[in-house]
């Protein structure tokens, strides 16, 4: 699977997988548009990366339309009617494995099914059995399992073995199923295929959710056959930030978008004149810091917002904030959040850009997996709080705060670029490495991408608050920024895991289109 494709005229996509860029890929080349495509990737995805992502889990999407207009698709699923804090009495914290922690309602399916409404609105005419054929090719007959599977289905047996469903699943005669090994999802096949044939919203209203509340119900989650009824995905208006190269975009609460959002407008404050510079690479440290600080102090369900967000976007926050940063000296940090997910992009030749973000939260999310229906549920409601007075207390109804955040950049020289990248707290410093190597400093897509980076803070489940970062910078500007008091770890691989799964798709003012994905991944781009 190729890394980087270029010159393209009637389509490209990214993912971090080659059966979801291949199954994009077929779509273009059928006449599907770019909206479509990304359907057809994220339910492949779905299937063949169920460490990172699932349709138990959450999606949020950032679609620009061919008349210029940006929407973003909000499809996070709220605490069930019987996640009260009284039943997790027993705990300190919301377990993070099984029936408990599978507290919210999924909801990247109703994003799916208002993405394919707009796509509708706007033209599309793929029907919905074709957009999904691939996925259930891949759960009914088989897929290949990657690297990263094996290694986190390793990793993660002790606390995942035993949580009903999983072992059945995802296991392969109770063992660690290895590398390039066949795995089989024949009941989310049959969830697949009974969708596609009568639609999507079955999935919340129809015989599917039935059959998952059910499920739901006997095993002890706190999701009701209401709740499912109840939910559905909204459509609004992105968050946006203006700068000079262009306006960036990405989704308001209850995801961490304004983070991603204010680490570029605090750079912006600083006038870096060389690329990989320290220069470069502290004040992007050191603006993620300030962000984070607000993100914890602010970012929540969006009907218990104090302000609204873009207060913190507004030229007089970004410029007090910007005095707080030390050119020369880091301050302190301690983190928070983790997170595993998927980001895949797609654009065409009618101006179609859609960038996608889908995840479980945790790997394998809650590692609970129904029998009636194949759905792995997420745990993205183990981000709740138990603790009175806190800014995301658990309640019935309450959407939980959400590490996702698709980026989008509409630029002043005429490109269209959908970016993002999946990994918790490294999610926001990733966008704004690519983001600057691209945008800014000119570096080709590719080389952006393929750079050696840093995270600061939690990713990959990982409790850490200290600056990782990947052997191949310069030793030089290692020690700077060791000086500089920067908690450094240098890690023992050249292209590691824990600096999440990066890719980015490029409309060209011309026409021609471009993507590429991360080498980090097991993806790639292609285009038609």
């Amino acid at each position: 699977m190729d890394l980087h494709t270029a010159g393209h005229r009637r389509g490209v996509v990214c993912a971090p997988h080659g059966a979801a860029v291949e199954a994009g890929r077929a779509i273009l080349a059928e006449g599907g548009n770019a909206i479509e495509a990304m359907l057809a990737m994220a339910g492949t995805i779905a299937v063949v990366y169920p460490q990172m992502n699932h349709v138990g889990g959450d999606g949020f999407w950032l679609i620009r339309e061919p008349g210029g207009r940006v929407r973003a698709i909000m499809a996070a699923g709220p605490a069930g009617r019987n996640a009260r804090r009284e039943l997790y009495r027993e705990y300190e914290t919301i377990p993070p494995r099984g029936p408990l922690a599978a507290l919210t309602v999924p909801g990247a399916v109703g994003g799916w099914m208002l993405a394919h409404e707009v796509a509708q609105a706007l033209g599309a005419r793929l029907p919905l059995d074709v957009l999904l054929t691939f996925a259930i090719a891949h759960a009914r007959n088989g897929y290949t399992v990657t690297r990263s599977q094996q290694r986190l289905t390793q990793q993660h047996l002790d606390d995942l073995g035993s949580v009903p469903g999983f072992a059945a699943t995802f296991l392969l005669d109770g063992k660690v199923p290895n590398l390039g090994a066949t795995l089989k999802q024949e009941k989310f096949a049959d969830t697949l295929a009974h969708l596609a044939d009568a639609g999507l919203d079955d999935f919340y209203r129809g015989d599917v959710g039935h059959e998952l509340a059910v499920d739901l119900e006997r095993l002890g989650s706190p999701v009701t056959r209401e709740d499912l009824v109840r939910y559905r995905a909204t459509l609004r208006d992105p968050l946006q930030l203006n700068l000079p190269v262009g306006v960036i975009y990405n989704t308001d609460a209850p995801t961490q978008g304004v983070v991603s959002l204010m680490i570029l407008a605090l750079f912006d404050r600083f006038d870096v004149k060389e690329a990989e510079s320290f220069d470069h690479i502290h004040l992007l440290i050191e603006a993620t810091k300030r962000a984070l600080l607000v993100r914890d102090r602010a970012v929540t369900d969006p009907s218990h917002l104090s302000h609204p967000l873009e207060r913190y976007l507004d030229e007089r926050f970004i410029s007090g904030e910007a005095m707080k940063i030390d050119r020369r000296k880091a301050a302190p940090w301690r983190s928070r959040a983790d997170s595993d997910t998927v980001w895949m992009g797609a654009a065409d030749a009618d101006g179609f850009v859609v960038s996608y973000i889908q995840s479980l939260y945790w790997e394998f999310g809650s590692g609970l997996v129904l029998p009636r229906t194949g759905v792995l549920m997420q745990n993205r409601g183990a981000s709740f709080s138990l603790e009175a007075g806190a800014l995301n207390l658990l309640a019935p109804g309450r959407l939980p705060f959400h590490t996702l955040n698709p980026a989008l950049a509409v630029l002043s020289d005429g490109r269209i670029i959908a970016y993002g990248c999946m990994g918790g707290d490294g999610q926001p410093q990733t966008q704004a490495a690519l983001f600057t190597r691209h945008v800014l400093f000119g570096e080709p897509l590719e080389q952006s991408i393929d750079r050696p980076r840093w995270v600061l803070g939690r990713t990959w489940g990982a409790s850490l608050a200290n600056l990782r970062i990947e052997p191949r910078f310069d030793d030089a500007l290692i020690e700077q920024l060791a000086t500089a008091g920067h908690d450094i770890e240098v890690l023992d691989e050249a292209y590691s895991d824990i600096m999440g799964h990066a890719g980015a798709v490029v409309l060209h003012p011309d026409g021609s289109l471009e993507g590429a994905h991360d080498p980090r991944a097991d993806g790639g781009a292609a285009g038609v």
